[in-house]
C-alpha cells in the first residue's frame, strides 16, 4: 500500500510538473520571440538612418569591389610567376618582371581604394550617430516631466553617450569590415568556380558549418550585451546619484549601504561582460577551426588534381591563396557579428528613449498668449500622479489680473502639483486651467511659459557667466538692465566681490556659490524679465532673515500690477496676500485674508500658530 500511494503521489506530481514545465517553456518560447521581434525592429530602423546616405554607400561598396578585384587579382599574377619558373635555369625573367609591374599597379590601387573606403565608412558612421544622438537629445526635449521624475538621469544619460557610443564602435567595424569580407567571400568563390568548379564545389559544402556556428553565438552574444548595457545604465544612474548627494550620504553614515549596493551591482555587470565577452570571444577559434577545415580540404584535393595532372603549380598556388582569403572574412565577419550584437543592445536602448511617448501635442490652431492680463482660472480639477493614488479633486480657483495668492499647506497637500498645473509641466486629467479666459491646452507652451516669472526652492544655474546666467530668460538684455535687475535682487554686491565681476564663470549647477548667492542669482533673473504673472515657490528659503527682509521689499515692488503666486511654509512671508489658499490632501479647505483666517481659528490658525508657539 506504501509503494501504491508513494506510486500515485509521484504520478501525481509528474501531472503537476507537466503544465508547469510547458507554461515556462511557452513563457520563454514569447520571451526570445520577443527579443528577436526587437531585434528586427533596431536592424530596420538603424538601416532607415544608414538609408539618408545610401549615396555614399554605394560609392563604399564600389570601393569595396574595386579592392576585393585587386586583392584576388593579385594571387593569379603570382601564380603565373611561379610557373615561369619553369626550372633551375629556365626562368623567364621577362615575363616575371612584366608581372612585378602589374602587381605593383595593382598594389597601389588596392591600397587607395581601400583608403578612400574607411574614410567614407568613417563618415557615414558618425553622421549616423550624430543623427541619432540628436534625434535622442531632441526627444528629451519634448518628453514630458512625468518620464524625466520617474527615470533616473544616470540612466538616461548613459544611452545618450555610452550606448550611443557602443553603438557607433560596432556600426564602425561592420562598415569597415562587412562589405569587404562579404564581397571577399562571394568575389573568391566566383574566381574559384572559374578556375575550378570541383575544388570550389568542396569549399561550399564546409562552409555552412561555420556559417551555423556563428549565427548560435550571436544569438547568445545579444542577449548578454543587452543585460551589459542595461546594467551600465543602472551603475552610472547610482554613481551620478551619490556623487550629486555626497555630502546627504557621509551626513548619515550610509557609506557602507552605498558600497555594497555599487558592489551588487557592479557584480552583475562583471558577470553579464564575462558572460558576453566569453561568447564573444568562442566565436573567432570556432570559425578559425572550420575555416582551417577548409584550406585543408582545399590543400588535399588541390594536390590530388596536380598529381594528376588538373592543375599546374601555379594554379594550386592561386587555390590555396585564395582559400585562405575566403576563409580571412569569416574571421572578420565572427568579430564584426559580435560587435554589431552589442552595437544594436546599445541601439534598442536608444531607441526605447526615442519611442517614449512625448508631450501632448499642441492643437494646429493653439494659439500665442501674448502679455497676459493676469487672471487665472481652475475649474474643476482633478489631477494625480498615479492613477491608483488621488491627490488633486475639485480643486476651483479664480484669480483677479493682480492679486496675490499665497498657497499653505503642509507637505504633499499639494501645493507644489498646483504650480505644475499652472505652468503646464503636467496636463490636468479632468477640468481645465485657464488664462484669459482660455484654456491653457489651446495655447503654445512656450508663449504660456514666457508669461509666468519662476523662482524655485531648488536653484538651477548653468555653466557659464554670472552675466549669462542672469540674462537666461533674456539674452539680449544690456549690461545695464542686467546690473539693475541684480541691483534690485541685492545681488550685485557679492558679484562685484568676485574675480571677474559679471564676467565670472561659474560651475555646473553654480557649485562655486553658496545656496544663498545662487538663489539671489535665479531671483535676478526673474528680475530682468518682469513678466506679468510670478510664481515664488519658496524662494528665499535659503536667504539669511536680513536678506529676506530686503528681497520681500523688492518682491513686493516687482508684483505690483502682476498675478502672484506665492508657495511658502514660513506663513509670516505672506501676510500681505490678497488672498491666502489652505491646501490639505489635494482640496482648499480655508480661503481668505491672513486676519480673517487666523480669527475662524481653524487650520490656518493651526498652521500659523504652530510656528510661533515659543515667540
Amino acid at each position: 500500500m506504501a509503494e501504491k500511494r508513494k506510486e500515485n503521489a509521484n504520478v501525481r506530481n509528474e501531472q503537476a510538473r507537466k503544465p508547469a514545465a510547458a507554461e515556462a517553456g511557452a513563457a520563454g518560447t514569447k520571451k526570445q520571440a520577443a527579443r528577436l521581434l526587437q531585434h528586427s525592429s533596431t536592424v530596420k530602423r538603424v538601416l532607415a538612418y544608414i538609408g539618408n546616405y545610401k549615396w555614399w554607400v554605394l560609392v563604399s561598396l564600389i570601393l569595396a569591389a574595386v579592392t576585393v578585384a585587386a586583392t584576388l587579382y593579385a594571387p593569379i599574377l603570382v601564380g603565373n610567376a611561379v610557373d615561369l619558373i619553369i626550372a633551375p635555369g629556365n626562368v623567364d625573367f621577362a615575363g616575371i618582371r612584366s608581372i612585378l609591374y602589374r602587381m605593383a599597379v595593382v598594389v597601389a590601387v588596392t591600397g587607395a581604394a581601400q583608403w578612400l573606403m574607411n574614410h567614407i565608412n568613417n563618415r557615414i558612421t558618425y553622421q549616423v550617430v550624430k543623427d541619432i544622438r540628436t534625434r535622442a537629445f531632441d526627444h528629451l526635449e519634448v518628453l514630458p516631466l512625468r518620464y524625466i521624475d520617474s527615470h533616473p538621469s544616470g540612466d538616461v544619460i548613459s544611452r545618450i553617450i555610452a550606448d550611443i557610443d557602443q553603438f557607433s564602435e560596432g556600426l564602425l567595424m561592420g562598415f569597415t569590415q562587412l562589405f569587404t569580407g562579404v564581397i571577399t567571400i562571394l568575389g573568391t568563390l566566383g574566381f574559384m568556380f572559374v578556375i575550378d568548379p570541383v575544388i570550389a564545389a568542396v569549399v561550399v559544402v564546409v562552409t555552412p558549418v561555420s556559417l551555423v556556428v556563428a549565427s548560435y553565438i550571436a544569438k547568445k552574444t545579444y542577449v548578454m550585451f543587452k543585460k551589459q548595457s542595461e546594467t551600465r545604465g543602472e551603475l552610472t544612474s547610482l554613481v551620478d546619484e551619490m556623487l550629486g548627494n555626497q555630502k546627504v550620504v557621509q551626513a548619515f553614515g550610509h557609506e557602507a549601504e552605498v558600497q555594497a549596493q555599487f558592489e551588487e551591482i557592479n557584480e552583475r555587470l562583471r558577470g553579464y561582460s564575462l558572460r558576453a565577452t566569453f561568447f564573444s570571444s568562442i566565436t573567432n577559434p570556432c570559425t578559425r577551426f572550420v575555416n582551417s577545415l577548409v584550406y585543408a580540404s582545399v590543400g588535399i584535393v588541390g594536390a590530388l588534381a596536380a598529381v594528376r595532372g588538373y592543375l599546374s603549380v601555379g594554379q594550386l598556388s592561386i587555390f590555396l591563396s585564395y582559400a585562405n582569403q575566403y576563409t580571412k572574412p569569416f574571421n572578420e565577419i565572427s568579430g564584426v557579428v559580435t560587435e554589431l550584437q552589442n552595437a544594436l543592445a546599445s541601439a534598442a536602448r536608444v531607441f526605447e528613449l526615442i519611442d517614449e511617448e512625448p508631450l501632448t501635442p499642441e492643437p494646429a490652431d493653439a494659439a500665442d498668449l501674448q502679455r497676459a492680463d493676469g487672471s487665472v482660472a481652475m475649474d474643476h480639477v482633478y489631477f494625480s500622479y498615479r492613477k491608483d493614488v488621488k491627490l488633486i479633486e475639485n480643486f476651483n480657483l479664480d484669480v483677479k489680473p493682480g492679486q496675490r495668492i499665497a498657497i499653505v499647506g503642509p507637505t504633499g497637500c499639494g501645493k507644489s502639483t498646483v504650480i505644475n498645473l499652472l505652468m503646464r509641466f503636467y496636463d490636468v486629467d479632468s477640468g481645465a486651467v485657464r488664462v484669459d479666459g482660455h484654456d491653457v491646452r489651446q495655447m503654445t507652451r512656450r508663449s504660456l511659459r514666457a508669461n509666468y516669472g519662476m523662482v524655485l526652492q531648488e536653484t538651477w544655474l548653468k555653466s557659464g557667466t554670472i552675466r549669462e546666467n542672469i540674462a537666461y530668460g533674456k539674452p539680449d538684455a544690456t549690461e545695464e538692465e542686467v546690473i539693475r535687475a541684480a541691483k534690485e535682487a541685492h545681488a550685485h554686491s557679492f558679484i562685484r566681490r568676485m574675480p571677474q565681476g559679471y564676467d565670472t564663470v561659474i560651475s555646473e549647477d553654480g557649485g562655486n556659490l553658496s545656496q544663498g548667492q545662487k538663489q539671489l542669482l535665479c531671483i535676478a533673473r526673474v528680475m530682468l524679465c518682469l513678466p506679468p504673472m510670478l510664481i515664488l515657490d519658496e524662494a528665499t528659503s535659503s536667504i539669511d532673515t536680513r536678506t529676506e527682509i530686503r528681497i520681500q521689499k523688492a518682491f513686493a515692488r516687482m508684483m505690483e500690477g502682476r498675478t502672484s503666486f506665492i508657495v511658502a511654509h514660513r506663513l509670516s512671508t505672506i501676510r500681505e496676500a490678497d488672498m491666502i489658499l489652505v491646501m490639505r490632501d489635494g482640496h482648499i479647505v480655508e480661503q481668505g485674508k491672513h486676519g480673517e483666517l487666523l480669527a475662524r481659528g481653524g487650520f490656518y490658525a493651526q498652521l500659523y500658530n504652530s510656528q510661533f508657539a515659543s515667540t
